[in-house]
Parts: structure tokens; C-alpha cells; sequence
């Protein structure tokens, strides 16, 4: 039988907490906005790489002469 990630797998709820224990002692309560605004940062323009892929490049190529001016 497969275990599934939630719940009876990998990710526990403990787990999470566990995890979550650690980085803030690693880390400090004085880091982790700055972490957070990274990893956000990341996940938007990923997002926006992956949108931007999808378009059609010539699209993409007036959008960038647009914004240049």
C-alpha cells in the first residue's frame, strides 16, 4: 500500500512544526521576513518565467522594446 505525503507519510503535522522549530532557531526571528520576502520574490517571477513561456515570444519581444522606452 503507497503511502500517501499527508498524514500518514513524510509530511506529519509534527513534522512541519519540527521543521519549522529549526529554521527559526537556525535562522532567527529577525531573519525570517527577509526569508519570506525571498522565497516569495522567487516563486512570483517563476511564475511569471513560466507564464512568459507560454505567450507568444514575439509578444514578449514589443512588450520588452515597450519598456525599454
Amino acid at each position: 500500500m503507497p503511502l500517501g505525503l499527508i498524514g500518514e507519510g513524510l509530511l506529519q503535522p509534527t513534522h512541519i512544526f519540527f521543521i519549522l522549530l529549526i529554521v527559526l532557531l537556525i535562522f532567527g526571528p529577525g531573519k525570517l521576513p527577509e526569508l519570506g520576502k525571498g522565497l516569495g520574490k522567487g516563486i512570483r517571477e517563476f511564475k511569471d518565467a513560466i507564464k512568459g513561456a507560454a505567450e507568444d515570444p514575439s509578444q514578449k519581444k514589443a512588450e520588452e522594446k515597450s519598456e525599454q522606452k
